[in-house]
């Protein structure tokens, strides 16, 4: 289900109970001895199972996905369950720490694992969303001045130059040399609270994943962006002209 709501893969309720009971296909391994390579190979051929069960395969890095998803979910809703298990079921005699009748205990830890798996579950649905608009980006003014910056989509940023028509990216200023002799314009913008000049330069075209986009302009921002780790923002317009 974790795997399900983080990777929105929206399949039915019956292909995940399916996948669940493929899962206990595992309780057989009380019943058999066996090497500690081949236990390995037995879980990790259960884990492949489960998840084309319950998402099919579609491709390999379809499947890949699901199943790195999978063990990550594994291990930290898995570990933080083990550990209030064991928060709750010792208890500290001296030196000596003695298991405890903890049939009262199971109900907590039931609903605190309950409680870490929405709150989990929602916790990286809002990283992943935040995030996937994060982009390495590569400006070439000109074959020789290359400025990289980390950049941020910000899909609310509609600036470009009436005149051309071409999308303005924020860079902010300190990160331009302005030593370097580069063409310089004024674009007039108007936002929500404020209208002015906006300084620009003239760049040659800008890489994003590989890809390549060549209408565009680059503005100088001197306030902080304020958003982790970026000095650029870019807009749709950029990432739809890209090719």
């Amino acid at each position: 289900m974790s795997v399900n709501f983080i990777l929105r893969r929206n399949v039915s309720m019956k292909r995940l109970v399916l996948g669940s009971f493929i899962g206990n296909i595992t309780l057989i391994l009380l019943f058999i001895k066996m090497s500690n390579l081949l236990f390995i190979i037995f879980k990790l051929v259960t884990s492949i199972l489960i998840n084309v069960c319950a998402f099919g395969y579609k491709d390999f890095r379809y499947t890949t996905k699901n199943i790195t998803y999978f063990y990550l979910v594994s291990v930290l809703l898995g570990g933080g369950i083990y550990f209030l298990k064991n928060q709750f079921a010792y208890s500290n005699k001296g030196l000596i720490f003695m298991e405890q009748d903890i049939g009262w205990c199971y109900g907590i830890v039931f609903s605190l694992g309950i409680f870490m798996f929405f709150k989990y579950v929602k916790s990286f649905k809002e990283l992943d969303s935040h995030y996937s608009n994060y982009y390495n980006c590569k400006i070439y003014f000109d074959e020789e001045n290359i400025l990289e910056v980390n950049a941020f989509l910000d899909t609310g940023n509609k600036l470009k130059d009436p005149y051309s028509n071409k999308s303005i990216i924020l860079v902010q200023e300190e990160m331009i040399d302005k030593s370097k002799d580069y063409t310089m314009l004024y674009v007039p913008y108007h936002s929500l609270n404020s209208r002015g000049l906006l300084m620009c330069y003239k760049a040659w075209k800008i890489e994003i994943d590989g890809k390549y986009c060549d209408k565009f302009l680059v503005g100088l921002s001197k306030d902080n962006f304020f958003i982790d780790g970026i000095n650029c923002i870019i807009n749709n317009k950029i990432m739809e002209g890209l090719k």
